[in-house]
């Protein structure tokens, strides 16, 4: 928790590019969202900027780079400023990494209900009542 991907495409050849993606909106998601690093997970994706068209031409034709994050968290869990951080760094950190950042390049932080989400086959919920309770969350029957 949370899950974050991101689709990438690199107007040169970045090395170690997914690590450092991956890395990138890891330690954004835990500093500036408060977000447990060790229940993250993030796919990194990369895509031809041949194939990425942005304004009418492809990024290969405009000689840029462009990238989309989406990052799913519980509704309510963060406030509009740390989304507003959050988007800031890493668009900072992806025109660090990439160079010549087209301008249409996007950040999605979607919030979604705790009890539609979650992971190990438990919700949010299930887990955040669980701990009210002090006990170990279970999964329906």
């Amino acid at each position: 928790m949370p899950i974050i991907t991101v689709k990438v495409a690199p107007r040169r050849p970045v090395p170690d590019l997914e690590r450092a993606v991956a890395a990138l909106a890891a330690r954004a998601s835990t500093e500036i969202l408060r977000k447990r690093a060790d229940l993250t997970a993030i796919v990194v994706e990369q895509v031809d900027p041949a194939a990425w068209f942005a304004g009418g031409p492809s990024l290969a034709e405009q000689g840029r780079s462009s990238y989309w994050l989406e990052i799913r968290v519980v509704d309510g869990t963060n406030t509009k400023e740390e989304k507003e951080g959050f988007l800031a760094a890493i668009h900072d950190g992806m025109g660090r990494l990439l160079g010549d950042l087209h301008p249409e390049s996007y950040v999605h932080v979607a919030e979604v209900s705790a009890d539609a989400y979650g992971f190990g086959g438990l919700t949010q919920e299930r887990r955040f009542i669980a701990g009210r309770l002090g006990v170990a969350p279970a999964p329906a029957v």
